[in-house]
Order: structure tokens, then C-alpha cells, then sequence
């Protein structure tokens, strides 16, 4: 999501006559993009900010937008008394005025609507990616989450105005469109005809036009996922064979304490649809050790899940208290050491199986999608239908590549470019 909102808002800036630069030295007006999600990362906004303020010229602007800036409010003005302004997550369409006035400090955070979808101009230059949002928001309302609290309520964007950004990266160089939301399998618009639109029909629509190659979207709710959509999984071969859905716990105790709205029966039921469907089919999930109540034995059913449906990526973290959440003031907390066993132990069980995933992509083929020179620049990075990062050696880089994997570890694989 931050991906898509820095590009609009570069967007805007080079329609006000400003160019992108690598050197905040060099900078007039320096933006720093925000997630709240966890403690951590609001911690290094500020850090970061610190660092930009000693770096930049003098009369150089900047602030923060996203939701950080939603979470923090006036109180970043109290912090940084220089700060310029201070956008959260549907508020960013409003920069243009303190550009008219370097000395305005501009405060909004408030939860509008989609707005600032109509505002912002589109993109003149798309990376072979597209992020497409098609909703914004949240309505589960999950006990650990600020989300609902910096995005707002789930709000769905029009069918026609997601088609006609899809069209329009398509034609200025995307051939993979990723759709982005909160509760992305939660889309669901009806328009003034009566006619209601789910997120299967966004990607039927958008399978047929011809440049796109690969489809895909994140991040999922797993009682959201329609049967409309995980039979398109079987039919639709632009679809990849990958899908995020995040379980948290393993517990249903937990589940339960966190708001989510599934039991482990029902999301285990929803992973063999999908396996059935589409037997090649692989996922990735989200993990949360350490919240609140989590007993040893419901820490025991965590590493029970993540064996038993073996996924090949995922995100694990320790529980992080955020303001604005019912978990944040839950009695039972947990220690930060017993947090960090476990979420070692988690990270070791999740860890070995990506890494015998990898290893068993060895001799196996794939159209894979260019994403850019290796940190040596001396050879090329590709993506596999299943996101895994994979090493070439080529002098001629191509969008698309016909890729036999070679050897693997861990972290990527390696390959060679099928002429």
C-alpha cells in the first residue's frame, strides 16, 4: 500500500515541476511515508525524521504521511517543532497546499472517504508491478490491530474506476498487477444499476487484458475467501499459484481473544478447498507469538499449524503493543523473553520449510517476471510464480524469462534462462 501512495504522490510532485533525488542534502521537500502496524516501526519514524532534519538545506520542507501521522497527530508538531506537515493515510492529495506555503504547517489526519483516489494524478511510468488498491480500511476489528483506528472503516472503491487503473498501469508498462486492501478478498461494490462486483470479478476483468501476465493480491481474510474466488484459482491461469493468508495463531483460544472471526477447523477447511482447486497451489502466512493469555500448550498449536499446512513464506512477529487496541490493556501480557523463545522456535520451523521448498524447485521450470540487477550488478533478479527471488546470469534481461532452477537455499534460487 505504501508502495502505490509513494508513487502517486511522486506523481503529484512532478506535475507541481519537482524531479525525484537520491541526496536529502539536495532535497526541497522531503516525505516520509509511514505504517504503524507495529511498535517498531513508529519507533524508527522518529529516529529516521531525526537523522532528515540534520541532513537537510535549511529551507527544505518536510513531514510525515501515512499512518503513523494519523497515530501521532499534533503530537509530531510537539516532537518536531520544525516539522511542515503532518498527512495521515487518505490525506495525502492535500500536500499541493503547503507547496503554495513553505511556512504553513499543515495538520489532517482525518478518515475521509476515497477521495484522494480522485485527486491524485495518475502514474506516468509504471515498474513492471502494478499495485492496484481495491478497498481501504477494516471492519474485523481484530483486538492487536490499530488498523480500523489509522484507515478507518472497510470502504470498497468503484468496479470501474479499479478497472480503469488497471488499464491505465497496463498501458504505461505493468504486465503484473498486484490488488492491495486491507481486507482485499472483502471488495464487494454495487453500483447504480444494482449490480454487485466481488474481487473475482476484478480479476476476471483484468485477466483479459492482454499485456497483464501475472495477477495476484494481499492481504487476505480467510472468511472472506468466497467460493467465486477460490474456484477462479482452478480456471483462471493468470492467477498465481500463491495466495497470503494470514492464521496469527494456531489456538483457537487465541482466535478467540484476538478477535479473529475463524477457528482453526474452518481455516484448515478453507486451505484443502484451495488445495483441491489448484493442486499446485502454495501459501504464506502471518504469525503472531506472544499475545496476550498465549499459554505454552496454545504456542504448541501454532507450530501444529505451521507444520501441518506447510507454507513456503511468511511473517512472524512477536506481539506488539499499539494504542487504540483492546490487546494493548489485556492483564496477561507477556514477557519479552518468553516472546522472543518463541518466536525463535517459530522462525526456525518456518525457515526450514522455505528452505526445503527451495530446494525442491531444483530442476523444475518457470516463467518468471524481471525484477532488477542483484546488489552486485552483475546479474539479475527474477521472481518466480511463487515470489521466490531467483539469480540469473544474462546479458540481455527480459521482462519475462523461461527460467530451469539450478540450485536453491534458504533466501532464493538460482537459474539459468531457457533460450
Amino acid at each position: 500500500m505504501n508502495v502505490y501512495d509513494g508513487l502517486r504522490i511522486t506523481a503529484m510532485l512532478e506535475r507541481h515541476g519537482y524531479v525525484h533525488t537520491d541526496d536529502i542534502a539536495d532535497a526541497d521537500i522531503i516525505l516520509l511515508n509511514t505504517c504503524a502496524v507495529r511498535a517498531k516501526a513508529t519507533e524508527k519514524v522518529y529516529s529516521a525524521l531525526g537523522r532528515i532534519r540534520l541532513a537537510k538545506k535549511k529551507d527544505a520542507i518536510y513531514g510525515i504521511v501515512g499512518c503513523v501521522a494519523r497515530e501521532s497527530g499534533s503530537d509530531a508538531f510537539r516532537k518536531l517543532k520544525d516539522l511542515n506537515f503532518v498527512l495521515g493515510p487518505q490525506s495525502y492529495h492535500k500536500l499541493p497546499e503547503i507547496l503554495s506555503d513553505p511556512n504553513t504547517k499543515l495538520l489532517d489526519i482525518n478518515l475521509g472517504g476515497l477521495e484522494k483516489f480522485d485527486e491524485l494524478p495518475p502514474i506516468t511510468k509504471s515498474p513492471l508491478v502494478a499495485y492496484i488498491p481495491v478497498q481501504e480500511g477494516c471492519n474485523h476489528c481484530c483486538t492487536y490491530c490499530i488498523v480500523p483506528y489509522t484507515r478507518g472503516p472497510e470502504i470498497s472503491r468503484a468496479f470501474n474506476d479499479i478497472m480503469a487503473e488497471t488499464m491505465h498501469a497496463a498501458e504505461v508498462g505493468a504486465i503484473e498487477i498486484c490488488f492491495l486492501g486491507q481486507n482485499v478478498n472483502g471488495y464487494k461494490f454495487t453500483d447504480k444499476n444494482g449490480k454487485t462486483y466481488r474481487l473475482s470479478d476484478v480479476i476476471k476483468a483484468t485477466a483479459k487484458i492482454d499485456s497483464v501476465k501475472r495477477i495476484r493480491f494481499t492481504s487476505s481474510y480467510p472468511t472472506e475467501m468466497t467460493d467465486d474466488l477460490i474456484e477462479l484459482f482452478g480456471t483462471e491461469k493468470k492467477l498465481l499459484p500463491f495466495l497470503n493468508m494470514p492464521i496469527q495463531s494456531g489456538s483457537d483460544n487465541i482466535l478467540k481473544r484476538m478477535h479473529r472471526q475463524y477457528s482453526i477447523s474452518e481455516y484448515m477447511a478453507i486451505i484443502d478447498k484451495f488445495k483441491n482447486i489448484r493442486p499446485d497451489i502454495q501459501i504464506s502466512s502471518d504469525f503472531i507469538v506472544g499475545f496476550p493469555g498465549e499459554s505454552d500448550d496454545d504456542f504448541e498449536q501454532t507450530m501444529h499449524a505451521a507444520k501441518h499446512v506447510g507454507y513456503i513464506n511468511s511473517f512472524s512477529f512477536k506481539y506488539s503493543p499499539r494504542p487504540h487496541t483492546a490487546a494493548a490493556i489485556m492483564p496477561d501480557q507477556i514477557p519479552e523473553n518468553i516472546k522472543s523463545e518463541r518466536l525463535i522456535k517459530l522462525d526456525d520451523l518456518l525457515n526450514e520449510r522455505q528452505r526445503e521448498f527451495n530446494l525442491s524447485c531444483i530442476d523444475k521450470t518457470f516463467e518468471c517476471l524481471y525484477e532488477g540487477p542483484d546488489k552486485t550488478g552483475k546479474k539479475h533478479i527474477y521472481r518466480t510464480p511463487y515470489m521466490q527471488p531467483c539469480i540469473v546470469t544474462t546479458d540481455n534481461p527480459t521482462n519475462m524469462a523461461t527460467i530451469t532452477i539450478t540450485s536453491a537455499n534458504k533466501s532464493c534460487l538460482h537459474g539459468k534462462i531457457i533460450d
